[in-house]
């Protein structure tokens, strides 16, 4: 398995996962990166989960994001769905992060507007750091409890959910460097409020075909234009980092 830039600086090279880190900066202001798997014909799952759609290059960039992050943002429903387990980084990931004086893992934050989760989900059960829930102040007050015992469960926006207080709220925490992977409506709710940075999406070499949704799936809302900023190849996959146009 090889991860070679084709853009700006084509090289045949290999990059490991120390020269990736570089592709994928950690910022001094506050950011939300999202990271999206899509085929060609822009599936973004089969057979209802995204795990068909990678492959090796892939994950090696998978990984290198969450490294870089303080927390990762994920929607109720992929944690169920993609069958989220703790956020555990290698040996390798623990010690860039620690030799960039961040804590060895970043914290592991799940939407839910229902709290329809199961705290006995290894997400919540082998979580190496407690993780956070983000929630509106309708959630109802059972599951709250319940969720209260494995994790910090945070009211954000009343009476639903509100992305921009929920990521007010992280930042409060000082988690300032935010990776989000889902699933769709979360990605459609924090581009309609227009808190999106950063988009990387890996292009799968597959045609999916069937009635498989899109990336996003939230309100109507007005296009915002992004800057490519890299292509990163791995065999016929390609990964792609837009971010905000300046």
């Amino acid at each position: 398995m090889t991860v070679q830039e084709v853009w700006p600086r084509p090289d045949d090279r290999s990059l490991d996962a120390e020269a990736l880190v570089s592709r994928y900066p950690r910022s001094d202001a506050p950011i939300l990166r999202v990271n999206f798997v899509s085929s060609i014909d822009g599936a973004v799952t089969i057979d209802g989960v995204s795990g068909g759609l990678s492959g090796p290059g892939d994950k090696l960039v998978f990984g290198v994001l969450r490294t870089v992050c303080d927390a990762l943002v994920v929607a109720a429903g992929t944690v169920r769905t993609e069958g989220y387990d703790g956020l555990r980084l290698g040996p390798r990931g623990r010690a860039w992060r620690r030799s960039h004086g961040l804590s060895e893992f970043p914290v592991m934050v799940v939407v839910s507007g229902s709290l329809d989760l199961d705290p006995a989900q290894l997400v919540f059960a082998d979580a190496p750091v407690r993780p956070i829930v983000l929630t509106g102040a309708a959630a109802p007050a059972g599951r709250r409890a319940a969720l209260a015992a494995v994790a910090d469960v945070v009211t954000a926006g009343a009476p639903e959910f509100d992305p921009a207080a929920g990521l007010a709220a992280l930042h409060g925490r000082g988690l300032t460097q935010l990776l989000c992977e889902g699933g769709p409506r979360l990605l459609g709710a924090l581009t309609a409020a227009d808190l999106v940075d950063e988009l990387c999406l890996t292009v799968s070499p597959l045609l999916a075909g069937g009635d498989a949704g899109r990336i996003a799936n939230g309100p109507p809302t007005a296009p915002r234009e992004m800057s490519l900023r890299h292509i990163l190849r791995s065999d016929d996959m390609l990964c792609l980092r837009y971010a905000r146009k300046i």
